[in-house]
């Protein structure tokens, strides 16, 4: 078995040649698939380059989305079952541990204990919750009377649909 002279050794031994020589050599040593990768590269960024600027940090985060206006006078939404016993819990929570002063660990207990209640408990927070969402209802279907009432005395007498027939 003959051994072929190594591509490196050739390289190093030719330094003292013809400049040329070390170039044909170089270009030996490179692998052929990152030649037309630059070459697409470079295409590909004139070509970028031509249509479009660079674009900054600002450009490239999406734009918040216009908020919408709340009314003052429009009614909250009630809470949930959960936070009426997160109510009754926190209060005894902090009589029997006044030196845990976290709200992440008072959250943490209620989650644990609410997971583990049974329905049966849990059905006196639930029906105080039952009765705020009626009233909330209640107060959203006068809100909305009195809105719509309010945008038919604003606007100016002449609907589309009445144009329309």
């Amino acid at each position: 078995m003959t051994k072929k002279p190594s591509k490196t050794k050739d390289f190093l031994s030719a330094s003292a040649e013809n400049p040329l020589k070390i170039a044909e050599k170089e270009k030996l040593l490179k692998p052929k698939s990152t030649e037309k990768k630059m070459t697409m590269r470079t295409r590909q960024s004139t070509r970028s380059a031509e249509i479009t600027k660079p674009m900054s940090p600002k450009e490239l985060k999406p734009k918040p989305k216009p908020k919408k206006k709340e009314d003052s006078k429009m009614p909250k939404k009630p809470p949930t079952a959960f936070f009426y016993f997160l109510e009754d819990f926190r209060k005894e929570y902090q009589k029997q541990n006044p030196d845990v002063k976290s709200m992440r660990d008072v959250g943490k207990a209620c989650g644990e204990k609410w997971k583990i209640m049974s329905y049966e408990e849990k059905v006196q927070y639930y029906d105080i919750a039952t009765e705020k969402r009626a009233a909330f209802d209640d107060a959203m279907t006068e809100y909305k009377k009195r809105k719509q009432e309010n945008d038919e005395d604003q606007g100016s007498g002449d609907n589309y649909e009445e144009l329309m027939y």
